[in-house]
């Protein structure tokens, strides 16, 4: 049975990706992220009951706090990864946050939903410049930091790791 989602989550559209509200549908390709070697940044590895509720608890969030992680696709439908906004108890501030599945990294996807997901906060809900964690191992986490403009602030331990806290930049200034 598939469940309509009432909520008012936006549908973003780019050039190439739709980023819409969660499914029960994703959590198939959320499992299958889970036990791949990327989700290892990520708390990966773990197991089904808890992917599960990282679903749940997205569709919450985007009920608490009005936005949320968009599940991304592209214009063929391929369910691709998990890009938005979260701020869950206890962090220190809004973060932008991107989980982009096996075979859809390096195509520029991550870059275009998390501009289309930044603007669409920024429009909203705040034009404050939000913040990602990206743990210092994160190469390509912090490469696509700097095409989104960001600068690292801090380093800080963070649900128990190491990071460094990157500012995004200002809804003006954003490439």
């Amino acid at each position: 049975m598939t469940y309509a989602f009432p909520l008012p989550i936006p549908t973003l559209t780019t050039d190439r990706l739709i980023l819409r509200e969660p499914r029960e549908a994703d959590f198939a390709a959320m499992l299958a992220f889970n036990d791949s070697p990327r989700s290892a940044f990520v708390g990966g590895g773990r197991d089904r009951f808890w992917v599960w509720r990282g679903l749940m608890a997205n569709i919450g969030h985007w009920v608490l706090r009005g936005y949320g992680l968009f599940s991304v696709e592209t214009r063929a439908g391929e369910f691709i990864g998990r890009i938005g906004m979260i701020c869950n108890d206890g962090w220190d501030e809004p973060e932008l946050a991107w989980h982009v599945f096996d075979g859809f990294e390096g195509k520029g996807y991550a870059l275009e939903a998390a501009r289309a997901a930044r603007a669409d906060y920024h429009a909203r809900v705040s034009a404050r410049p939000p913040i990602s964690y990206i743990d210092p191992a994160n190469h390509r986490s912090q490469a696509l930091a700097r095409r989104l403009g960001c600068v690292p602030e801090r380093d800080t331990v963070f649900l128990g790791a190491p990071v460094t806290v990157w500012r995004h930049p200002s809804p003006e200034a954003a490439p």
